[in-house]
């Protein structure tokens, strides 16, 4: 054959291959409520950049932050349906849509983060991902949201008689208010925006949140006791949209969970480093902080929460009771 004709066939086939290989790459867009700087936001820019290198181009992930692309249950359902293709999200809001998911609402399921994140990549981590799987939403990856305790004005709370008669905020969840009531308090309801405002005013004595919330809201300066209930520990999910997660090949599947499994490892470092930032901070200002060396006494005054939760969700009480026997 002609050497030149040779090369011509050869750089043309190259091209054939170029293109066809440029005409499968996927571009995948992918959403996130926090703002930039935030733990989450970095490790999901990390996970968009290590999806394009360990997918060799394949699929390109674009990441919109600021709840640019709608609320989070906008996204959810943006994701369920495959409007988008991924999202970083809180499985509070994912619980009234996945039964499973919602067991982790439950107050003082948890002992302490280290055990949900043992839970989680456990047998009953594996329910709870099927089941948010099942209803469109596939978890690659778990990003730590830290643990929401108490806070109030007054006192320190060891104890669930130190909660009876007082008035705490709370999110609009019956599971929340539960719990509160069960402890003797006053569960109120408000937007968070408000929380500032009716603690310092006398209409709430106290309200409950993680380190970061508690710091970078100001909720410390007329809230200063910190009571380390770690009542609720809710986490955080990098979810695919599962049909097309499914429909890729198991290389490329791997290749997608080790890139939102090494975002996690990040966002995890980032968050830590965050928590004892926020806790310095307010200490430094002054706040008493008190470890609740015993959580016995509350977990045992949830028995009322829980049977209302069994009573219409009664199939989940073998997984809620796989997270409560996992060590």
């Amino acid at each position: 054959m002609n050497t030149k004709l040779a090369k011509t066939l050869i750089g043309a086939a190259a091209m054939v291959v170029m293109t066809g290989s440029a005409s499968l790459a996927e571009d995948w867009r992918g959403w996130n409520i926090h703002a930039d700087g935030y733990p989450n936001t970095v490790a999901m820019d990390k996970f968009a950049e290590l999806v394009t290198e360990k997918t060799g181009g394949e699929i390109n992930l674009q990441m919109f932050h600021g709840g640019t692309l709608g609320s989070q249950p906008d996204a959810v359902e943006q994701v369920r349906a495959g409007a988008l293709e991924v999202g970083n999200f809180n499985l509070g809001p994912i619980g009234p849509i996945v039964a499973e998911a919602n067991v982790v609402s439950l107050p003082f399921i948890f002992k302490d983060v280290p055990h949900m994140f043992r839970v989680l990549d456990s047998e009953g981590g594996a329910a709870i991902a099927a089941g948010m799987a099942g209803k469109g939403l596939t978890p690659l990856a778990w990003y730590d949201a830290g643990a929401r305790s108490f806070y109030n004005g007054t006192k320190p709370i060891n104890t669930p008689a130190d909660v009876q008669g007082m008035k705490v905020r709370v999110m609009n969840n019956d599971l929340f208010t539960g719990m509160i009531a069960e402890l003797g308090g006053n569960p109120s309801p408000m937007a968070f925006a408000e929380v500032y405002q009716a603690l310092k005013t006398g209409v709430v004595d106290g309200a409950e949140n993680n380190w970061p919330s508690y710091e970078s809201t100001g909720h410390f300066e007329v809230a200063g006791y910190y009571s380390l209930s770690q009542h609720l520990i809710i986490p955080e999910c990098v979810c695919v949209n599962t049909d097309k997660f499914n429909a890729l090949s198991p290389e490329l599947q791997a290749a997608v969970r080790e890139a939102a499994q090494e975002s996690a490892e990040l966002q995890r470092q980032l968050w830590a480093e965050r928590e004892a930032a926020s806790r310095a901070a307010v200490e430094a200002a002054g706040v008493v902080v008190n470890e609740v060396a015993d959580k016995a006494p509350f977990q045992a005054a949830m028995a009322p929460v829980y049977e209302a939760y069994f009573a219409t969700n009664p199939d989940l009480r073998p997984l809620v009771e796989t997270i409560q026997a996992t060590e």
